[in-house]
């Protein structure tokens, strides 16, 4: 199932990126109308019905990899080596004051994080899934009619729906989310950089994990996680 989704995201953002290309289907070539003046910050370059973008509100979809550890006091619980997983979601966005290229970005992904580790001895694996919210500040600097560069800082909220703790050296797994082990409630501080060439939106950032995962009051373990995604805006 989720090869099946990430194989329909991908098809459909090949398509988009296709149409979304200067002189293309959708593109100003030169058996189209002329370009239009580049437009201040009150009048997007993507209010065209071209891109059905408008210049205070858009929203889009996300697909990307997440690059996490767990580091903790615990070294039970300790995750250090990095670890992949995945993260799929959508993301609505609203412009603040019309003078400014300053936006107000939320949504709602899937994250996959965790990391690998030792102890006794033994190699374990902790895979954390999240239901994930952001809340992010993005500023557009305009390149050209259509690329802009987006950095952003914020905060996201997660809420752990699954994951398994993987011992290789018994072969067995024990969920995640249980009194000895993490608990199910992360939150941290999300900053990174997105590009934006029409719809086609790209991005890398990092999540600092602020609030203590671990279940045991005298040890503590955080997340921590490099992401980078691509999507399309609407």
């Amino acid at each position: 199932m989720k090869r099946m989704i990430i194989v329909m995201f991908l098809g459909l953002l090949t398509s988009v990126c296709a149409m979304s290309q200067p002189g293309g289907r959708y593109g100003y070539g030169r058996r189209h109308l002329p370009a239009p003046p580049r437009p201040s910050y009150t009048a997007s370059r993507y209010s065209s019905p071209r891109y059905g973008l408008s210049t205070d509100f858009y929203y889009g979809l996300r697909l990307g990899l997440n690059v996490s550890s767990v580091n903790s006091a615990d070294r039970y619980l300790d995750g250090g080596t990095a670890k992949a997983g995945l993260n799929l979601g959508m993301v609505a966005g609203v412009q603040l004051a019309p003078a400014m290229p300053v936006y107000l970005e939320s949504g709602l992904y899937y994250s996959e994080k965790g990391g690998k580790g030792t102890f006794d001895g033994r190699t374990f694996t902790y895979q954390l899934n999240y239901l994930e919210v952001p809340l992010l500040m993005k500023y557009r600097i305009d390149i050209d009619r259509y690329t802009s560069v987006q950095p952003f800082a914020g905060v996201y909220a997660s809420l752990g729906v699954g994951g398994k703790m993987k011992d290789f050296k018994d072969r067995k797994a024990y969920s995640a989310f249980d009194d000895d082990a993490f608990q199910r409630f992360d939150a941290g501080i999300r900053l990174g950089c997105g590009l934006q060439f029409a719809p086609a939106y790209v991005e890398l950032g990092y999540d600092v994990g602020l609030a203590n995962i671990s279940h045991d009051y005298f040890d503590t373990a955080h997340t921590g996680a490099f992401f980078a995604t691509v999507g399309v805006n609407f």
